[in-house]
Order: C-alpha cells, then structure tokens, then sequence
C-alpha cells in the first residue's frame, strides 16, 4: 500500500519537482496552520484524500532535506522518492497529542529514511571483495576495501557530521564579523588546526585574553541564535 500511494504522489509531483529545482516554479504553499490540523483530523479518520493534500503540501521538506545530501554520490531520484517514503510515514504515524509540528516530525523521519537508505548501500556494499583494489593514496600505493573500511555507522556518523560542518561554515560567513569569525576558527580548530586556548588567540592576535573572551562569547551568542532561528 505504501508503495502504491508512493508511486501515485511521484507521478503527480514529477513536474513540480523539476520547475522547483530549475527555479521555474514552486511546490504547493505550506499550508496554513488551520487548514493542516483540519487535514490531520480527516487523516486520523481514514480520508486517503486528506492525507495526500499533507503529503503534497509538505514536499519541500524533502526537497530541503535532500539537497544536503547531493555530492554523496547517491542517486538524487532515489533520494527523492525515499525522502518521499519518510514523508508519508510521518504524516501516517503523526500524533498532534505529542506537541510537537508536524513539520519538525517530518523532518525527522525523512532525514531517518535517508539514513536508513545509506546505512543499506554500505551493507550491499560489503559484497564487493574486501581486498580488491579500489584507489590509490597521494604516493600511488594501492588501495583496497578493507584499507579504507568502517562500520556503518561510523559512515552514516561522518556523513552527518560532514553536513553540521559545512552548515556552520555557513551561518560563521552569514553572522559573524571578520575578527569574530577568525576567534571561533583559531579557538575550535576549525581550519584544521590545533585549537588553542584563549591566552594562545590573544597572543597571535596582539590583543588581551579577556577580549578574546568576549568575542568568543558574543561569536558565540549569535551562531547559537541563528541555529535556533534556522528554517526550512
């Protein structure tokens, strides 16, 4: 059944998708707050109809979701349709009982079906031969499966990671002054380099340590502010 009503949304959403990601157009608008709880109720009480309006309605959070994920090497349609999957979950399985938006709830199980899908491709993976040779290091020496390997959560771990990084890099550009920006970096090591304490920023820098403080506090203070705010 999932499968059907899945394959149903995508053929009605193929279009849409495509104006979205080009830029020509748009998903359907977000519905409003009054209308989303009335689609739920009806959704409760079995309307199939209701429940697909949610389903439609809400596709941009795959959208959102699934962007973070191009550059993994991953099929962007298989992407789609297992974000997709996770959408249908949520607004299947969502409780308004639990005060929580259905929104955030969605989120959550998309982002779940993602990972799930990764977590999968590194078990089929595993068949390859463990010693056959796959890549060459910066000397040239060969390189095999097993050279390379890690648990499967290590990877879905470092995939998630690698996501939180590039996010911060951003909101860091986005919110911070230069100097505030150049502290956090020198502070956390966030170029790659040790970390330092503040008397070792004030020193490299020429300034006080308790005005490194303060930066680092206000730096601080704003990054955590934009990652509250931060919207789909």
């Amino acid at each position: 059944m999932l499968l059907a009503l899945l394959s149903d949304i995508l053929s009605k959403i193929s279009l849409i998708w495509i104006l979205h990601v080009t830029g020509a157009g748009l998903f359907p608008r977000p519905l409003s707050a009054k209308e989303e709880t009335e689609l739920l109720l009806k959704t409760a009480q079995g309307d199939i109809n209701a429940r697909n309006t949610l389903v439609e309605h809400n596709l941009r959070l795959v959208a959102h979701i699934v962007k973070k994920y191009y550059g993994t090497g991953a099929d962007p349609d298989d992407l789609v349709s297992i974000g997709t999957i996770g959408l249908i979950k949520a607004v299947n399985t969502y409780n308004h009982e639990k005060n929580i938006k259905l929104s955030s709830y969605a989120s959550r199980c998309i982002e779940n079906e993602i990972l799930m899908y990764f977590r999968s491709t590194r078990k089929n993976a595993l068949d390859i031969s463990i010693n056959e040779e796959i890549d060459a290091d910066a000397d040239g020496n060969a390189l095999t499966l097993m050279d390379v390997m890690a648990t499967e959560d290590t990877i879905v771990e470092d995939l998630d990671l690698k996501i939180k990084a590039e996010k911060l890099s951003g909101y860091i550009r986005e919110c911070l002054t230069a100097r505030e920006a150049m502290i956090l970096r020198l502070r956390y090591g966030l170029q790659g380099t040790k970390p330092l304490t503040q008397r070792e920023v004030a020193d490299h820098l020429k300034i006080s340590r308790s005005y490194v403080s303060r930066i680092e506090k206000k730096a601080l203070q704003k990054l955590r502010k934009r990652y509250g705010s931060s919207t789909l």
